[in-house]
C-alpha cells in the first residue's frame, strides 16, 4: 500500500489549496479514504472521509462548509480542497485508509497559512 500526498505548500490567510493523495497498491475504489492533519505540538485530527464510491461524505464540524473532499477512482486519487484558509489550519497533511483493520499513512504534505 502506498499513499503520496501532494499539493501543500504556503498560502495566504482567506487563500485556497488542493491537496492530492495518490494511492496504490490495493483496489482503491473498494475503500473509504480518510484526510487527518496534525497541527506543531497537537495530536493528528480527522478532517474528512469519504466512502468508497464518493457518494458519502463526512466533515469534521469546524471545517463544514470549507474544505470538500473527493475522490476519482479511475485515477485511483482522493482530493481535499481547501477555502478560505486560515492561519489555524497550519498543519502537515495526511490521507489515510485503513484495509482489514490496519491503518495505513501517507507521508503527509505540510500546509501553512501565514501573511
Amino acid at each position: 500500500v502506498r499513499l503520496v500526498e501532494s499539493g501543500g505548500g504556503l498560502v495566504q490567510p482567506g487563500g485556497s489549496l488542493r491537496l492530492s493523495c495518490a494511492a496504490a497498491g490495493f483496489t482503491f475504489r473498494s475503500f473509504a479514504m480518510m484526510w487527518y492533519r496534525q497541527a506543531p505540538g497537537k495530536e493528528r485530527d480527522l478532517v474528512a472521509r469519504i466512502s468508497s464510491t464518493g457518494g458519502a461524505s463526512y466533515y469534521v464540524d469546524s471545517l463544514k462548509g470549507r474544505f470538500i473532499i473527493s475522490r476519482d477512482n479511475a485515477k485511483n486519487t482522493v482530493y481535499l480542497q481547501m477555502n478560505s484558509l486560515k492561519p489555524e489550519d497550519t498543519a502537515v497533511y495526511y490521507c489515510k485508509t485503513t484495509l482489514s483493520g490496519i491503518g495505513y499513512w501517507g507521508q503527509g504534505t505540510q500546509v501553512t497559512v501565514s501573511s
